[in-house]
């Protein structure tokens, strides 16, 4: 007879078992469901889904289904939901939705179907949900990137992009990157693509002038720019070609056109502040980009003021990456106060930048307000203490469903360490810690993996190279991850463990489910015992270190060293 007890049995996480039920369930639906007789006279071209096609789309069905559950388990309130029940709601009501999405485009006789979740949870007191999930045909790509880069004739352009113009034809995404355009050959690229340019929703123009003089290189951007004035795209990448202001300024056909742009790509174009007041003046609106690269530019913080005006407008943005372009405190405080026009980042990259503590402070107070955050790159931009802590305390409260935090290269001490335990404690989802080339030491580093013992079973890599640490440290390290599912990779080079503290490394490693394997290269770690030698008076050892050891010996309680 069942219990109370039973009845009230957890409901979430699911069991491995349990998914795969779900995944042969939808792989029946999907066979069966797909074929009827008054369906093919209704819809002629409406096709079966064989079981091969229905099982690999039943994988894909439940996976989007399942990570929806889990973005819902943080974005609740787990208190308000002990047993799972919401979770379970939501992985069914997202399947659901998607293998309806399916069956759809097969009766209208689409064969390659792309499966897309994208989600932005809302939950209230547990009783309003917010979802949007797509299903979609999959693109018509044309791409000529492969092989070897080279320089590109007239003839060979012919051959190659003849297919934009074959009967029946229907691209909607183009990728002419890796080949270096001529004029001549840019003008036939031009009479194929202005033909189809209304159809087209992806442009790549990448790479497309490398090792040209520039005043080819100008006129090929101009003569692409000009087919495609008037396009409607989702996405444009011009990246990799030197882009001073004329070269801005020669895609401005293009980059006046697009009003609807979703994702805009500046990677490795060397845009100097001119240039970006060029883009901020050029493009007519950036109120729907979700995604913004910038990044290895020149722009300083005169660029980055610049393109603040243009990010304060995106209140959709969702990945903004504005890495290695010169931004010192000025610039990084105007990125920050343009972020506060949106509430969608889930990815954000700005490292190897000079933000500062100051830089940091305004961009702690950015991040409180992204609450589906998930990949965060900030290492490389000198935040010390001052600036990284604000951070942590807005990604404590802001992200509670961060997988990567990257901090390293920011001069955090022991000081800021109860900080990071705290932000990352109830991270459950943290796949990746990053906090190499810091001073944390060994206290700093029994802080923070202490907070990762208990969970964090999606834990992948942590990285503690090069923060001044000892066997104690390292040990603390090994013990926080040995036993953890999903993990691949301890980063402790650069550090100065003795030869005693690697042994006993690898013997506590050895002792979890992941053996010794996880281990990376102390190829750089400099012996304890070595350094020592270079000191006449290392073995007078102060009372003061004694204490030391003792009480960092003290925060690892059981731990045998």
């Amino acid at each position: 007879m069942a219990t109370r007890d039973d009845a009230r049995q957890q409901l979430w996480p699911l069991s491995d078992g349990a998914r795969e039920s779900v995944v042969d369930r939808i792989t029946q639906n999907l066979t069966s469901m797909s074929f009827f007789s008054e369906q093919q006279q209704q819809q002629p071209q409406a096709r079966r889904i064989e079981w091969s096609e229905a099982a690999a789309h039943a994988k894909r069905i439940e996976h989007a289904a399942f990570l929806a559950a889990q973005r819902c388990v943080s974005a609740a309130n787990t208190a308000d939901d002990p047993r799972g029940s919401w979770r379970v709601r939501i992985y069914a009501q997202e399947g659901g939705k998607l293998l309806l999405g399916v069956l759809k485009a097969a009766r209208y006789g689409h064969s390659d179907v792309a499966l897309s979740f994208e989600s932005e949870i809302t939950i209230r007191n547990g009783d309003s949900v917010k979802e949007e999930v797509r299903v979609s045909v999959q693109k018509e790509i044309f791409d000529i990137s492969g092989g070897k880069r080279d320089f590109l004739d007239k003839a060979r352009a012919d051959d190659l992009l003849k297919p934009l113009l074959a009967p029946g034809a229907s691209y909607s995404s183009i990728c002419l990157s890796n080949w270096s355009f001529g004029k001549d050959a840019a003008e036939v690229a031009a009479a194929c693509i202005a033909p189809i340019k209304e159809k087209l929703v992806e442009v790549d123009l990448s790479d497309i002038v490398a090792g040209r003089p520039e005043v080819v290189a100008l006129e090929v951007m101009r003569i692409l720019s000009g087919a495609l004035e008037g396009s409607d795209l989702r996405s444009l990448n011009l990246s990799d070609n030197a882009l001073g202001e004329k070269g801005v300024r020669a895609f401005s056909s293009i980059l006046r056109s697009q009003g609807s742009l979703e994702k805009l790509f500046f990677i490795n174009n060397g845009i100097s502040e001119e240039a970006a007041v060029a883009i901020c003046q050029l493009l007519p609106s950036g109120k729907n980009l979700r995604t913004l690269h910038f990044h290895n530019n020149m722009s300083g913080d005169g660029g980055s003021l610049a393109l603040s005006t243009l990010v304060s407008s995106t209140e959709r943005l969702e990945d903004f990456r504005f890495s290695s372009s010169r931004v010192g405190k000025k610039g990084a405080i105007a990125l920050a106060e343009a972020l506060k026009g949106g509430k969608s980042l889930k990815r954000i990259d700005v490292r190897d930048n000079m933000f500062g503590p100051e830089g940091g402070i305004a961009l702690g107070n950015a991040l409180t307000q992204h609450r589906w955050l998930t990949d965060v790159y900030l290492s490389d931009l000198a935040l010390e203490d001052k600036g990284a802590i604000p951070v942590l305390q807005a990604l404590r409260t802001a992200a509670p469903s961060l997988r990567i935090l990257d901090l390293g290269g920011n001069e955090i001490t022991e000081k800021a360490a109860s900080y990071i335990a705290n932000c990352i404690e109830k991270k459950t989802f943290l796949e990746k810690l990053g906090l190499s080339e810091n001073e944390l030491k060994d206290g700093g580093v029994v802080i923070v993996s202490k907070s990762l013992i208990k969970g964090h079973d999606s834990l992948r890599e942590l990285d503690f190279s090069s923060n001044d640490l000892g066997r104690l440290g390292a040990l603390a390290a090994a013990q926080a991850v040995s036993n953890k599912p999903s993990f691949k990779l301890l980063l402790l080079d650069g550090n100065h463990i003795s030869e005693q503290g690697v042994d006993a490394l690898r013997v506590e490693l050895l002792k979890g489910r992941n053996g010794v394997e996880v281990l990376g290269s102390l190829e750089d770690n400099e012996d304890e015992e070595d350094l020592e030698g270079e000191d006449e008076e290392a073995e007078e050892v102060s009372l003061s270190s004694l204490d030391e050891i003792e009480e960092l010996e003290a925060e690892l309680k059981g731990l045998s060293v």
